[in-house]
């Protein structure tokens, strides 16, 4: 997956899962980068808004690599936690 940020910047080998990352039903590059679409701004990204971009690109990134250690991680949260009596006075 690659994308264009400005004129002079280009992202590419943007991992699909990375690209494909949703929170809340949203994908997260996608709608960051549709509040700075060209014809929204009237002008290209400036390079600290295409920096932020590629920042975002990268912790998605960390977190797509973390989230077998993470999921595991929350299975044995889960399974460990009290279990609290059904008959609370």
């Amino acid at each position: 997956m690659s994308f264009c940020l400005n004129e002079s910047a280009h992202r590419r080998s943007v991992q699909a899962k990375v690209w494909g990352y949703d929170i809340g039903g949203y994908q997260v590059i996608k709608k960051l980068l549709s509040y700075r679409e060209h014809d929204l701004l009237d002008r290209s990204l400036t390079p600290d808004e295409a920096r932020e971009v590629m920042n975002m690109a990268r912790g998605l990134a960390a977190i797509v690599l973390m989230e077998p250690a993470l999921n595991a991680n929350y299975q044995a949260l889960k399974r460990s936690t009290y279990s609290w009596p059904k008959n609370l006075p």
